[in-house]
């Protein structure tokens, strides 16, 4: 693995002194348009859209396809295509039958969603890894750790049979379909554990071996990384992870922002290590950072043609639902410190699917962008319109101002004195904190932050309350939802259906004593 790893580190050095040819940004997503709609001409889909008269527009077939193909949510895409290939049924939305469905960490949702994944994205998926691995050289990053493991901290990779397809976790999909070499020489923790069914027992088995490898990257989300680095560290009565694993180097982390985190992950590192950002959905991989001090710039050759609605009021209701004929544009048109809410056409047979991130350009001219929110998750009861990038933000700082350890964290909306209210939950393990001292810091910042919410809160938003909870809280809510482990994320913003759970099982823990009013649904 030594060998391995030194020609990997070397041929990253040697590519960085060469300046390979790059087309345009419009170029590679015209080129990526087309060769999606050439494949799924024959589809149902295809020909239900008229696919062939499209390609037939030499001219501007781009404005053809956005003439006849409306934009659609999941359930468009399911209800009407998917369910068919869940059936069995081929060339429904891409050539073949599909072999996989990944199910979506279902956040936003009570229920998990059931996204196609077919070879072609998996061959995507690989494309994407690979301009990452290349991109490593722009890292100041030992050439050492490119000889040691790979830790993905993944879903399982023995998939649930569902008769005419697979399902499971994107990661676990991935996973068992990575290059034979990588599987045997660097990935972590092995097929033989990851193929585990449970991730307790994943958990477990990981925690133990832990000593026996070597691992120099890890990869995973925030939350998860951080309960097992934790509990490797205590099982094995270290200081901090690199006196089990000493070459650790990087962290690829994903699904949720990363700042609410990095003063406890801090207390875990015992030498510096590199965090990476990339930005992989259960519908593909769509780029990473690829530069320090950046955002994640999207790889716009890989099979996926973008498209960006701004994320206003003119586009979309209050329930974050898109409203006809919106707004949109393509990667060469948007703008920098604008919202958007992202659309998709992909090689897995989604077509000008809306899945529910909303990003900001932040260089246009590199299509680097960062993650802000969810179209579902955000709260403007009386126009506060606080996203889910505010909030981040706002722990942030209270936490470094405060010196605390903020874990987890979710807000809700309710009805308060004939106006409205915000109802922070907020999952900090730390003894003795003041909760009006941090609801008064918390209201501080976020004024800080968003004026439309420092105009409100002299206004219709009349109180802030702050809720503190064991960290565990969070963690034990998504265990009792069948939601541990892997890709699951805790909803930042809660409301409706997902309130009443959460309240309930707060109440069932003896967390919570009164019920808390329910904002209306359409304030949200």
């Amino acid at each position: 693995m030594a060998l391995l790893g030194n020609v990997i580190a070397r041929s990253l050095q040697l590519r960085k002194k060469f300046n390979l040819p790059v087309a345009s940004p419009q170029t590679y997503q015209r080129h990526a348009l087309r060769q999606l709609l050439e494949r799924g001409q024959y589809t149902a889909f295809g020909k239900h859209y008229g696919f062939g008269d499209i390609l037939s527009n030499e001219v501007d077939f781009l404005k053809a396809f956005r003439d006849r193909v409306p934009v659609h949510t999941y359930n468009d895409m399911h209800s009407q295509w998917w369910r068919r290939s869940q059936q069995g049924e081929e060339n429904v939305t891409w050539p073949g039958k599909v072999k996989y469905f990944a199910l979506s960490s279902g956040t936003s949702d009570a229920a998990s969603k059931h996204i196609p994944v077919t070879q072609d994205m998996i061959g995507s998926i690989k494309k994407v890894g690979f301009k990452q691995l290349y991109s490593m050289a722009n890292f100041k990053i030992r050439p050492v750790a490119f000889e040691k493991g790979i830790l993905m901290l993944g879903g399982t990779t023995s998939l649930f049979e569902k008769g005419e397809y697979y399902e499971g976790d994107m990661s676990g999909i991935s996973a068992k379909n990575m290059p034979r070499w990588m599987s045997s020489l660097l990935y972590k923790p092995g097929q033989r554990i990851s193929r585990r069914p449970k991730w307790e027992d994943r958990i477990k088995l990981i925690v133990e071996k832990a000593p026996q490898w070597d691992v120099g990257t890890i990869c995973g989300v925030p939350a998860w990384v951080q309960i097992v680095l934790e509990k490797v560290i205590k099982h094995h009565k270290v200081t901090n992870i690199h006196d089990i694993w000493p070459n650790l180097s990087v962290y690829i982390h994903g699904g949720v922002s990363i700042e609410p985190y990095r003063e406890s992950f801090k207390k875990l590192w015992g030498k510096p290590v590199t965090f990476i950002e990339t930005y992989m959905a259960s519908e593909g991989s769509f780029g990473f950072q690829s530069r320090p001090g950046a955002g994640i710039k999207l790889v716009l050759n890989a099979g996926i043609f973008y498209e960006f609605i701004p994320f206003t009021s003119d586009n979309f209701d209050e329930e974050g639902n898109p409203r006809p004929n919106p707004d949109i544009y393509k990667v060469h048109e948007v703008e920098e410190g604008v919202d958007y809410a992202i659309i998709i056409s992909t090689c897995a047979g989604a077509w000008r699917y809306l899945i529910g991130d909303v990003l900001r350009f932040t260089n246009a001219k590199e299509h680097e962008i960062a993650i802000v929110g969810r179209t579902k998750q955000f709260l403007s009861l009386c126009g506060e319109h606080m996203s889910i990038d505010n909030m981040n933000k706002a722990i942030e700082t209270v936490s470094k101002k405060m010196g605390i350890t903020i874990r987890e964290f979710a807000v809700a909306g309710l009805n308060h004195d004939n106006l409205f209210a915000h109802q922070w939950y907020i999952g900090c393990d730390n003894d003795h904190v003041d909760e009006e001292q941090l609801r008064d810091l918390l209201d501080k910042t976020l004024c800080l932050l968003n004026d439309d919410y420092e105009v409100e809160r002299t206004s219709a938003l009349k109180e802030l309350f702050v809720k503190i909870l064991p960290a565990r809280t969070f963690i034990d809510y998504l265990r009792a939802k069948g939601k541990e482990g892997a890709m699951s994320k805790f909803p930042r913003v809660l409301k409706g259906k997902q309130l009443q759970d959460w309240e309930n099982f707060l109440r069932k823990s003896k967390l919570l004593e009164e019920p808390v009013a329910l904002s209306p649904s359409h304030t949200a």
